[in-house]
C-alpha cells in the first residue's frame, strides 16, 4: 500500500521590510530540482515588536528553519536555544535551524560573501578593506574578512548607530588580529587611499529605493579597488553603476545571496543544491 504523507516542510524568512526579498525564488527552484515536493519557503513580514511572537509561531508550526534579515539579525539572538561559535563571534544570526524544538542560530552571510569573493578571484589576505555599515551583514562580513587575514578593516557608519559600530570594533579587536578602525559617516565620504576592497553592507539602494546610493566621493575610489555590494535586488545598483563607469571590478549581491541560500538548504535538508539552477531562477525573476 502506498504510504501517504502530505505534511509540509516549512522554511522561510523573517524581515521588515521583506516583500522585495527574492529568497523564495532561489529556494523553491532548488527544492523542485532536488525533488523536495513538499518543501516550501515563506516570505513573512515581521515587525520589530513582533519577533518574539514570530519565533513562537515558528516552533508551533514546526518549521524546519528560518532566515532572519533586516532588522532581526541581532535581536533574534535572545530567542534562541543555542548559537553556533562563528555566529556568536559575529554577534548576528541570519539562519535558524529547528531541531525538534531546539533553535540554533547560524550565520551564513559572511560565508556566502567569502565564497563570492573567491569566485571573483579576490583574496582578502593582507588587503585594506573599507566596509560601509555596521549592522548584521557588516558584522558577518568583517569577521570573516578578519579571520581570512585582511590587514586593515575600516568600518564607516552613521553616528546615530554608534553603539553598533562600537560593538563591531570590540568584536574585531577581541577575536581577531586585524587592524580595525571606525570612521563616523558624516557628509560625503572620501574613500581612503590604498583601499583594496570596498563593500557596501548597508541597505542603501535596496528595492524600492533603487535610485539611492551611498554618499561617497566615487572619484576617490582607487583604480585598483574591487567593489562589492551585498544588495541582490536590484542586482545592478547605482553604487555598482558608479564603479562600472570607472572601469572598476565589481560584483553584485546576487552571488552572495545564492551562496548563502545554498548553505541554508544544506542545513535544513541535508542535500546539496544546484547553484546554477538557483542562479537561473533568480535572474529570470529579476529580469
Amino acid at each position: 500500500m502506498k504510504q501517504q504523507n502530505y505534511l509540509d516542510n516549512l522554511v522561510g524568512v523573517f524581515g521588515h521590510p521583506v516583500a522585495e526579498n527574492p529568497g523564495v525564488v532561489i529556494q523553491e527552484a532548488a527544492f523542485a530540482d532536488l525533488g523536495l515536493e513538499r518543501w516550501h519557503f515563506l516570505t513573512i513580514d515581521v515587525g520589530p515588536d513582533d519577533l518574539g511572537d514570530a519565533i513562537k509561531g515558528l516552533k508551533a508550526f514546526k518549521m524546519r528553519g528560518i532566515n532572519c534579515t533586516i532588522p532581526h539579525k541581532i535581536e533574534v539572538l535572545k530567542f534562541l536555544d543555542a548559537v553556533a561559535p562563528s555566529a556568536r563571534i559575529i554577534g548576528a544570526v541570519n539562519t535558524i535551524v529547528n531541531d525538534g524544538g531546539k533553535l540554533t542560530g547560524h550565520n551564513t552571510d559572511g560565508q556566502g560573501f567569502m565564497i563570492a569573493l573567491q569566485g571573483a578571484g579576490v583574496d582578502p589576505k593582507g588587503k585594506k578593506v573599507v566596509v560601509l555599515g555596521a549592522g548584521g551583514a557588516s558584522r558577518a562580513i568583517c569577521v570573516e574578512l578578519a579571520l581570512a587575514g585582511a590587514a586593515k578593516l575600516t568600518v564607516v557608519n552613521v553616528p546615530r548607530d554608534q553603539a553598533l559600530a562600537d560593538g563591531l570594533m570590540r568584536t574585531l579587536r577581541e577575536n581577531t588580529r586585524v587592524e580595525a578602525l571606525y570612521v563616523p559617516w558624516e557628509g560625503k565620504l572620501t574613500v581612503p587611499a590604498g583601499t583594496d576592497i570596498l563593500v557596501n553592507a548597508t541597505s542603501i539602494g535596496l528595492y524600492p529605493n533603487v535610485n539611492d546610493k551611498p554618499n561617497i566621493d566615487y572619484d576617490s575610489i582607487g583604480k585598483g579597488t574591487y567593489v562589492q555590494d551585498v544588495i541582490p535586488n536590484p542586482a545592478f545598483t547605482p553604487f555598482l553603476r558608479e564603479a562600472d563607469q570607472r572601469g572598476l571590478r565589481w560584483q553584485s549581491g546576487l552571488q552572495m545571496l545564492i551562496n548563502q541560500a545554498a548553505l541554508n538548504i544544506v542545513m535544513w535538508t541535508g542535500k546539496q543544491p544546484n547553484k546554477e539552477v538557483m542562479r537561473q531562477a533568480l535572474e529570470k525573476a529579476l529580469a
